[in-house]
């Protein structure tokens, strides 16, 4: 199986998890997600993330989103899938936003690993734009 698996800070991984749910379907075993919380320690943050990969077994693949390279959440999560030597099966990417993830979901199974990395790499300089307001004198001349 391939995983999606989501870290942050704070609350970020669970929000998008959930927002995620709303467009590609709920309680999703392909997904999965933990917050490095306020006040939380790297070490407590290790342990449930630990939890939260123990159904994941060494034959799976693995597109981690970090919020942040070079954040804790991602570093310390790297450094768990090393230890559990499931980090040679990973693809890891600091920076994440709903397309990117929406897009990892859908199209994971449909792909090779480096096609979706490509297609994950094009989502991403994509799906951050200006968003302009169509000059509303020019329409009402049409």
């Amino acid at each position: 199986m391939r995983y999606v698996i989501l870290v942050s800070h704070g609350q970020f991984a669970s929000g998008l998890y959930n927002a995620v749910s709303m467009l590609a379907g709920k309680d999703r075993k392909d997904v999965l997600f933990q917050g490095l919380e306020d006040g939380m320690s790297t070490d407590k943050f290790g342990e449930k993330f630990k939890a939260v990969i123990e159904n994941v077994v060494s034959e799976d693949e693995i597109i981690l989103f970090g919020d942040i390279i070079g954040g804790s959440p991602l570093t310390t999560a790297v450094n768990i899938l090393a230890s559990e030597e499931m980090l040679s099966k990973a693809f890891v990417i600091g920076g994440m936003n709903l397309p990117t993830v929406l897009t990892a979901i859908l199209m994971k199974d449909s792909m090779s690993m480096e096609e979706l990395k490509n297609t994950l790499f094009e989502t991403a300089a994509e799906s951050i734009k200006e968003f302009k307001l169509a000059d509303t004198e020019q329409d009402d001349d049409i």
